[in-house]
């Protein structure tokens, strides 16, 4: 057991208990090499459409900040989370505002300046839409919003999901001033994702860039596997007793790369180098968090249930932009302000850490899970 319960919102939330089988699917399809896939994953009915309800039933903001002990409501004003996809969501502010309001978080709207959306190049004409792509950009905003109520949100959406295409928006949300930059897509490793033309683009000195890890269990995706970003892996999260428990989600990404060298603040010793992931959070779609979205399915646009290591990027960005850090090192340098992950597994491995969750650092779940913000 860790962490212990502050008061809800006002508003009451069915949660899961316990990472009982719920079915679910991936939103997005698999991706050609040199392309990414959206690393959301949503609950869905016995007919394998997702379960879309009225009203929230997953995590809300209450509750991840509450099991991460997150100073939301005093921490991250000046902030921008800068979140990175591809497509167009064409109703990404009003399903964010129809978030915020249900849970009772401060508006954040263009009009306010709060809210902007933009192109790969900082312009304001959109790329074409895409439903599976406007789930992910819903469950990015919502995270963000639930992590840092009082951050600025700047959505930067890709032409496609072609790395180059994302690589040109991670520079555009750097430069038009993020804080912090959340990504939760990844791809197939390739032996040229080291290069300039790829890995140079996750290099903003001074910026945390996060990045889900995966969502098909044991295995290195890129851009997780730079050495610029902070790799984010999943666990899941239970409630027990007055707090909550987790244990590393069996869906989370892991390993080690193929390509990219160690960085020095990581010491691990049975990957010669660069081990995924860093960081984690709740990634499990069986304990998954509450995302709403009107657009893939606009005749029963509602209320889903998410999980994937696109819901943990964007809880570990927010949480970047509350504690105001500076980079993927930091969480190394304050492991004591993490909360250790020590059970489940995301597959076998011949390097057991790489694939179980144990004491310390571990693949699936890294250093830990995020207990304030010291560590970030």
């Amino acid at each position: 057991m860790h962490r212990t319960l502050v008061p809800l919102l006002a508003l009451l939330l069915v949660v899961p208990a316990a990472a009982s089988a719920k079915p679910n699917k991936h939103v997005c399809g698999s991706a050609a090499e040199g392309s990414a896939r959206c690393h959301a994953r949503v609950v869905t009915d016995a007919k394998g459409n997702p379960a879309i309800t009225a009203a929230p039933n997953g995590y809300g903001p209450a509750d991840i900040q509450s099991a991460y002990s997150l100073p939301s409501a005093t921490a991250g004003a000046g902030r921008t989370i800068a979140i990175v996809d591809a497509y167009d969501h064409p109703y990404a502010a009003n399903d964010l505002d129809t978030y915020r309001s249900t849970y009772g978080l401060p508006a954040c709207t263009t009009a306010t300046g709060c809210f902007r959306k933009v192109n790969q190049s900082g312009g304001t004409t959109p790329p074409r839409a895409n439903g599976s792509w406007a789930q992910e950009i819903s469950l990015d905003l919502d995270m963000a919003s639930a992590v840092c109520p009082n951050c600025k949100i700047l959505l930067v959406e890709a032409n496609s999901n072609a790395f180059t295409d994302l690589a040109a928006a991670e520079d555009t949300a750097a430069r038009l001033g993020g804080s912090v930059i959340s990504n939760s897509y990844g791809g197939a490793e390739f032996s040229s994702e080291g290069t300039a033309t790829y890995n140079g683009h996750f290099n903003h000195p001074g910026i945390p860039i996060t990045v889900s890890s995966g969502d098909n269990g044991y295995g290195v995706e890129f851009p997780a596997a730079s050495q610029y970003v902070t790799a984010v892996g999943g666990t899941s999260l239970s409630r027990s007793g007055a707090g909550f428990s987790e244990r590393a989600w069996s869906g989370a990404g892991s390993g080690c790369s193929a390509y990219i060298a160690k960085p020095t603040w990581q010491k691990d010793t049975g990957c010669a180098r660069r081990t995924v992931a860093d960081v984690s959070a709740v990634a499990d779609p069986n304990t998954g968090v509450a995302v709403y979205d009107s657009y893939k399915y606009r005749g029963a646009a509602g209320w889903m249930v998410f999980g994937g290591t696109s819901a943990s990027a964007p809880i570990v960005a927010g949480a970047f932009a509350l504690g105001n850090g500076t980079g993927p090192s930091e969480p190394y340098a304050n492991t004591g302000s993490l909360h250790d992950v020590t059970s489940g597994s995301n597959g076998s491995c011949s390097v057991a850490y790489l694939c179980t969750a144990g004491t310390g650092f571990d693949g699936p779940t890294g250093l830990g899970t995020p207990s304030g913000i010291a560590a970030f």
